[in-house]
């Protein structure tokens, strides 16, 4: 199955699944404003909101299955797009689920929540298939416009308003320079067309035209906003911090993956061979989010703050994945952003369910002695952080994950060893305030007069169940994912230099 994309119902049939995804989510908007705010409403849109969610992954594996490719044009038909669009589905899946149980407790009774997961996942699939700079606008206007609504739903929250408003300032803001470096790229390339201005920076070398690099310097602060890299990370604490927890959980995860989809896709395609516009800065930008990630997360007492800065952490490795400029780096995020994802929602589920009605946020002090009231769900915490860390036992999936960037930057010809090596460290820093909340919860008493936490509500329960479920599964088994991802891993112009299969190490 070959689209023709200069022909309009070709294009619209190669935007198949986006467009079921959008209809769903514009019938669903007008179901959900049909009827007043309630428990049972919001309920009936999110279950609703899930089928369209899995009628959407369903047509997704149908065009990754039916080999589906098209001739050249605004949007990519790749196995990239369609993987990465599974785990945005699958985010935004999580989300909805958590949420249906946790926005009663929130007291967010609109039904409206969870179709604008519905519109901003259909952004993040605009992103990972945009292959022209404008449809890249596009795409992040949709999903940042549904995202900014998200954040400030609970509108009885002082810091939920406050963390919207402040998303929604530094994001426009931030926009502003994307637009602007998409603006210089224009002019000096004469396209905005992602492969083009890759062909047209050898065609008429354009290497160290400085139109063109102020341009990608524009383009790198906003994409460095989107996936919170220090120094523009200062919005992401309290943004993630306020927002319900199932958005945090959905921003943290799915939000990330798809930001970095559209940064490797750009800048492999487009600015590969510019290694001195952009190689450095986004060495020194992975770098000092790894270090300043990891030291201000050890003095966080708020869980939800403490995993805002870990999913600062985790944009900084990927970083190291942008930087190597390979199919192997892109692989590596494949196989990263499942099990990051995995990971993030099995934690997120805990925290849902220990944040206590009208708070915003949990204290790690809560969690002292969980392991004496609910031991299944302090082992099952204990599960998806000892993933994020990359325990190499029971995070296996993390640390498969951690293992493929760095093969990623140490095989990149871009001499990216000093990078891999703070990776290590940093990774081994990160023990601290991961395993600090385990042993809250296994080594200390629970506090006298405590109150007991509520069991997981079913679906939360089943998200939490299928996440440490999948993280053991790949922990054992990684080669099967291993192998999806290197099949999918997005393709671009040869660099000279070595390279790489994903595989396992040889040894742990």
């Amino acid at each position: 199955m070959t689209f023709d994309l200069a022909i309009p119902w070709q294009l619209m049939g190669a935007l198949g699944p986006d467009l079921v995804l959008m209809v769903g989510a514009m019938v669903l908007m007008l179901v959900a404003a049909w009827k007043p705010e309630s428990d049972a409403h919001q309920r009936f849109v999110g279950q609703a909101s899930v089928a369209v969610i899995v009628a959407t992954m369903a047509m997704v594996v149908w065009y990754a299955t039916s080999g589906a490719t098209a001739s050249p044009g605004i949007i990519a038909v790749d196995g990239f797009r369609w993987a990465a669009d599974m785990v945005f589905l699958i985010g935004a899946a999580a989300a909805i689920l958590i949420g249906i149980e946790s926005n009663p407790r929130d007291r967010i009774l609109a039904a409206e929540s969870h179709v604008l997961i519905l519109f901003a996942t259909a952004g993040m699939m605009i992103l990972a298939s945009a292959r022209d700079l404008m449809i890249v606008f596009l795409g992040v206007e949709i999903m940042s416009i549904a995202v900014y609504v998200l954040v400030g739903l609970n509108r009885s929250s002082v810091r939920s308003a406050e963390g919207a408003l402040k998303y929604f300032l530094l994001g426009a803001f931030s926009t502003g320079f994307l637009l602007y470096g998409i603006a210089l790229v224009y002019g000096a390339t004469g396209t905005t067309s992602i492969p083009l201005i890759g062909e047209r920076i050898i065609t008429y070398s354009l290497v160290h035209h400085s139109m063109l690099l102020i341009g990608v310097g524009l383009l790198l602060i906003g994409f460095a906003f989107k996936v919170a890299a220090v120094p523009f990370h200062m919005w992401a604490p309290d943004v993630y911090e306020g927002a319900p927890t199932p958005v945090t959980a959905y921003m943290a995860a799915a939000v990330k993956a798809a930001a970095f989809a559209m940064f490797f896709r750009v800048w492999i395609e487009s600015f590969n061979l510019l290694d001195g516009a952009w190689l450095a800065p986004i060495w020194w930008l992975a770098a000092a989010t790894m270090v300043v990630g990891n030291v201000v997360a050890l003095a966080q007492r708020n869980v939800k703050r403490m995993l805002a800065y870990s999913s600062i952490v985790h944009g900084g490795y990927l970083l190291a994945a942008v930087a190597a400029g390979t199919p192997l780096g892109s692989a590596a995020f494949l196989f990263y952003a499942v099990a990051y994802t995995l990971a993030t929602f099995g934690a997120f589920a805990v925290v849902s369910s220990m944040t206590k009605p009208g708070e915003y946020a949990s204290a790690i002090s809560d969690y002292d002695g969980l392991w004496t009231t609910r031991p299944w769900l302090a082992i099952g915490f204990s599960i998806c952080l000892l993933a994020l860390l990359g325990f190499p036992i029971f995070g296996g999936a993390g640390f498969f994950a951690k293992w493929y960037v760095l093969q990623a930057a140490m095989t990149s010809p871009r001499e990216l060893v000093p990078l891999a090596v703070l990776l290590v460290i940093t990774s081994v820093v990160s023990a601290g305030y991961y395993l600090h909340v385990v042993r809250v919860m296994f080594m200390r008493p629970r506090p006298e007069g405590a109150t007991e936490p509520p069991a997981l509500a079913p679906y939360t329960r089943a998200v939490l169940v299928a996440c440490v479920g999948l993280i053991l599964l790949l922990g054992v088994f990684p080669n099967r994912l291993a192998s999806w991802a290197r099949t999918n891993a997005l393709v671009a112009a040869p660099l000279q230099g070595p390279t790489a299969a994903l595989s396992p190490p040889t040894t742990p």
